[in-house]
């Protein structure tokens, strides 16, 4: 993992201006190829799903259960701290009441208090074909507003295609599409359901959505960190 400096304002100006934050090279190319080889481990996951059979898209993934492999954990862990300042500021805004504590810990002793015990962590695998219908991550009454992905394989060496999408839908106006560009081993952050926008009248809720387009050709393999855990 890099150990490089997060810096939350400079993730929260971006989320503020673009609805996304990148942040570059989280994860190392060598971290990136061993956790994309561990897909077919049978010891560290809770379970595997395959995206057609519920509707999702093309392709498959698979939970990790608890204990977390350490690099995640750290990763996740590290992630949190900036982002639950972000989260406080943002549900203030939003007239919602959760806050956040300051440890990433501390959020998930509420969350299994709450009967949300399960590992959010996912590691997600798209062949020649494949894609992720836009979604949100929601598994329970407890929601983190922010989540991260991060892509473990080589756009234009592994694959092709495969553009990580938002959508933002914004009241009584059309939804705007944003396509994220990432290389090996960049992190997106992004909206879970909601963000506040400023508006001429004031702040209001824009509603987020995210997803995969096609996979032209290759495999990509992607990390993704949510920070509330599920019933």
């Amino acid at each position: 993992m890099n150990s490089g400096r997060i810096s939350g304002t400079e993730i929260a100006h971006s989320l503020d201006q673009n609805g996304y934050a990148v942040l570059k090279g989280v994860i190392s190319q060598s971290d990136c190829r061993a956790l994309a080889g561990e897909y077919n481990a049978q010891d560290i996951y809770r379970s595997r799903v395959v995206m057609s059979r519920h509707g999702f898209g093309q392709g498959e993934y698979k939970y990790y259960d608890y204990p977390l492999p350490d690099l995640i954990a750290s990763l996740r862990a590290r992630l949190y701290e900036p982002l639950a300042e972000i989260g406080n500021k943002w549900n203030a805004l939003m007239n919602m009441d959760q806050r956040f504590p300051p440890t990433h810990q501390q959020y998930l002793d509420l969350c299994h208090a709450a009967g949300q015990t399960k590992a959010t962590p996912l590691l997600l695998k798209y062949g020649a074909g494949d894609y992720n219908c836009l979604h949100q991550d929601v598994y329970g009454e407890l929601l983190f507003p922010l989540q991260v992905a991060c892509l473990l394989s080589k756009p234009g060496q592994d694959f092709t295609g495969g553009e990580f999408v938002l959508t933002e839908q914004r009241p009584r106006m059309q939804s705007r599409a944003v396509v994220v560009p990432l290389d090996q081993g960049d992190a997106v952050v992004f909206p879970v359901r909601n963000r506040p926008k400023q508006g001429t009248r004031g702040t209001y809720r824009v509603n987020m959505r995210h997803g995969v387009s096609e996979v032209r050709s290759g495999h990509r393999h992607t990390l993704g960190i949510i920070f509330h855990d599920a019933q």
